[in-house]
């Protein structure tokens, strides 16, 4: 079968890998001039720095299938991603640890003191979290939650942690130990050459012809068997119902003649800071040794039609307005949905691979009945 995939960032090109091995000839559009999407990297022409130019991307997982699927196409070396953040003249590490409790109360504490100590700042009277604000009062009481999480929040978010689900806090736990790694899963690390040229290698079989600089039609469609989508779900209807809410990221990108800030990520939890962090990317490949330095700070806003999508907001309105484009996509045949902006949900690399992996093995059962959604968006 002739397949179109649209995009060629992780889910089409894992997609069309698969397919393409199975012996079908596939075409992939990619309206900008790169492949691997959000994730793509490129070295910086004057200090060599590896920049990951929409942002950093840390790979972590406990899919053993999807870890040696990424490292069939790219050596990963060992990387722990330890975030800092600086609040109230002080930097500490998250998430929050026991090193994290005993600075920030001028404390040595033990991991037992600790867990009843931060019970005793924790509000109990919250039995039931249902905000992102309740939730970090019962997690750490007011006085974490004001130095790490508020402001944070506020200027990730652009609304209050009291109109915020508490599922988004539960990805961050407290530690009463001195670990200080952000992820827990088994494997993580970052590609040696960096990601776009694993995304490279992947699309690399004769089978797979890829078109950057090409804007996706529907009429496009007609022309082949079976079509992947992996662009924004409402861009598929021309947004005829409005647009699903998202929120971006503007990087204001700096250099330095050496080390800027001495580690990856630095948060700055005070809503008083405009910026929510700065991402040194050279501190990404610990394996390597560069002089100078590129920096990122990053500012997060509501996104604007012509903007990069990166967050889908998700709450109320936007989850209304999802279903009623769910319903106009079921009535859809010859097209799967597919990845973060086909679903409108926010994914993890490892899980977009998995979930191409899966969508693959479908269509290579099913073929033209594989169901518009592989995986559901609510």
């Amino acid at each position: 079968m002739h397949i179109l995939l649209v995009g060629a960032g992780l889910s089409g090109a894992v997609i069309g890998r698969t397919l393409a091995e199975a012996g079908h000839q596939i075409t992939i559009v990619e309206s900008r001039d790169h492949v691997a999407g959000n994730c793509h990297t490129t070295r910086d022409a004057d200090t060599g720095v590896m920049v990951h130019v929409y942002g950093p991307h840390i790979f972590h997982t406990d899919d053993e299938e999807v870890w040696n699927y990424v490292n069939s196409f790219e050596t990963f070396l060992p990387y722990k991603n330890r975030v800092k953040t600086t609040s109230k003249g002080q930097v500490f590490s998250l998430p929050i640890n026991l090193h994290t409790i005993n600075q920030f109360y001028g404390k040595t504490l033990r991991p037992d003191e600790a867990k009843s100590f931060i019970e005793d700042q924790a509000d109990t009277s919250i039995e039931d979290p249902q905000t992102f604000e309740e939730q970090a009062l019962r997690f750490v009481g007011p006085d974490l939650y004001e130095a790490f999480f508020k402001g944070y929040t506020i200027k990730q978010w652009g609304m209050q942690p009291s109109a915020l689900p508490a599922s988004i806090l539960k990805r961050l736990p407290v530690r009463f130990n001195y670990d200080d790694n952000y992820f827990f899963h088994q494997f993580q690390g970052m590609p040696e050459n960096g990601y776009t040229a694993m995304v490279e290698r992947i699309l690399d079989h004769e089978a797979i012809t890829v078109h950057l600089n090409t804007t996706f039609t529907r009429d496009q469609a007609a022309d082949y068997d079976h079509v992947f989508y992996a662009g924004p779900l409402d861009g598929w209807f021309d947004y005829d119902l409005g647009r699903l809410g998202y929120r971006t990221l503007d990087f204001e990108r700096f250099t330095y003649d050496g080390d800027y800030q001495g580690c990856a990520v630095m948060n700055y939890g005070e809503e008083t800071v405009p910026h929510t962090r700065i991402t040194e990317h050279k501190h990404f490949s610990p394996w390597e040794s560069h002089d100078g330095s590129v920096l990122y700070r990053e500012f997060s806003r509501l996104a604007e039609p012509d903007d990069i999508p990166y967050y889908p907001i998700r709450q109320v309105d936007e989850k209304a307005l999802l279903a009623d484009y769910v319903a106009k996509a079921e009535a859809e045949s010859g097209v799967t949905f597919v990845g973060r902006l086909g679903t409108y949900r926010y994914l993890d690399m490892d899980v977009t691979i998995r979930e191409a992996l899966d969508t693959a093995a479908v269509f290579l059962e099913k073929g033209a009945e594989t169901p518009v959604f592989v995986k559901a968006p609510l």
